[in-house]
């Protein structure tokens, strides 16, 4: 069902295009229309509202009242919850890619339900973006880097693209500390963080939509998360502080919000 069509939708073909799309990573409230549910246990769904209000307070924090004129870029949109969020907070364009189309139909339904029109989805993955020239003041990385295969490709491509501030949140491995052999046992060099390998291909093989591009996946440390923004263009890094009542692993540090400044 293309978005031209929703004009006018019943609450009752609502809820079958929302059972037609499932399963559903995302709860959208969709107002007279239903809603969707998540298929993630309970426990899990608090993630998305802490995420969300960490990056709302970045966001409004640095950019204020320019708001209204912010165009913004949502890496790796998945379902669209949080480009859809920040068209609702009124900004002047914000647009997705993702590499799943099953994941941009249901971002486009949602931005329709919604009568959302400042608001656009498009195919795309983050290893190459040559679609894009003019920078968005403001780039979403959200639940992303630790999925890739390449990261700092992906980190080169985003700075390119961003003209202010990127958001980042992603999971972090544990850190190691040391140094290594470099050519000769008599030079060694300090490590600069770490990145974790794991191996997702059952998830991947799965089809499952939070996977990357490939079941190879990279988790940095958090040393190496801020090395890697800085060398891929950004000026400085900034961890935020979680708020209270943060899902579990924000308020443990196992996962992360950055925002890198260009």
């Amino acid at each position: 069902m293309r978005n031209a069509t929703l004009k006018g939708m019943t609450p009752q073909q609502a809820q079958e295009r929302i059972m037609q799309l499932s399963p559903w990573f995302y709860e959208f409230d969709l107002g007279d229309l239903g809603r969707t549910t998540s298929e993630l246990p309970a426990e899990a769904l608090p993630i998305h509202a802490t995420r969300l209000s960490m990056v709302e307070r970045a966001m409004r924090s640095y950019f204020g009242e320019r708001v209204p004129h912010i165009r913004c870029i949502d890496a790796g949109c998945h379902e669209g919850f949080y480009s859809v969020a920040m068209a609702r907070m009124g900004m002047r364009e914000v647009h997705g890619f993702d590499v799943r189309e099953a994941s941009l139909e249901k971002a486009r339904f949602i931005a329709s339900a919604l009568k959302l029109r400042n608001i656009s989805f498009a195919a795309g993955n983050c290893e190459s973006l040559p679609q894009y020239q003019e920078p968005f003041e403001l780039c979403l990385f959200l639940g992303v880097l630790y999925h890739l295969e390449n990261p700092m490709l992906c980190l080169r491509n985003l700075a390119r693209i961003t003209g202010e501030i990127c958001i980042v949140e992603t999971q972090v491995a544990d850190e190691v500390e040391g140094s290594t052999e470099w050519g000769s046992r008599l030079w060694t060099r300090p490590y600069q963080g770490v990145l974790a390998l794991i191996d997702e291909s059952a998830e991947f093989y799965d089809e499952r939509p939070e996977t990357g591009a490939t079941p190879i996946a990279t988790c940095p440390s958090l040393k190496a998360l801020h090395v890697m923004l800085r060398h891929a263009g950004f000026r400085k890094t900034e961890i935020l502080e979680p708020p209270p009542g943060a899902y579990e692993q924000l308020a443990r540090g196992k996962r992360v919000v950055c925002v890198a400044y260009k």
